[in-house]
């Protein structure tokens, strides 16, 4: 089944309002600024943002054109087809890397390989890949740090603030 990009950019940013409004609704901790509701309303916000950004095709410019369906997929057996079905591993074998060197090395570089290796097994060129490898971690670690306060392992490299 496929679904228009509108439908879900609408589901998506529903889901993002019932993130805030749950968020709103959490009681703040009392001589603090930032409490319990911070996190899901920053979360519901940010999937507000993107649900309305997919249901109004603002980024599709971005997305390669597709080619012929059949060129694209290996054959039946290849090594090739292996290899494709191996993606679905990509994620738990990242989190247990995160786990295992995040402490040694500091949430910065960690998540600066995370995030590069993602973006190009997502199918990322070069040139957008390493961009957001190393603006992505910067922006969660300030998200975390000075937002919610959140201690980040810092490692080999320090955050700079």
């Amino acid at each position: 089944m496929h679904l228009p990009d509108r439908v879900s950019g609408a589901i998506l940013a529903g889901l993002g309002a019932l993130a805030a409004y749950g968020g709103s609704r959490l009681p703040p901790v009392p001589g603090q600024d930032v409490g319990p509701n911070v996190f899901p309303m920053v979360v519901g916000a940010g999937l507000i943002l993107c649900g309305v950004l997919i249901a109004f095709g603002i980024g599709r410019s971005f997305e390669a054109p597709e080619e012929d369906p059949g060129a694209a997929v290996p054959a039946a057996g290849s090594l090739a087809a292996r290899l494709v079905g191996l993606r679905a591993l990509l994620p738990p074998a990242l989190l247990l890397l995160y786990v295992l060197v995040v402490e040694r090395l500091g949430f910065l570089p960690t998540a600066a390989v995370l995030v590069l290796v993602t973006a190009l097994a997502l199918g990322a060129r070069l040139r957008l890949a390493l961009p957001l490898a190393a603006a992505a971690p910067l922006a969660v670690h300030a998200v975390f740090s000075k937002l919610l306060r959140v201690p980040l392992p810092d490692g080999m490299l320090p955050a700079p603030w």
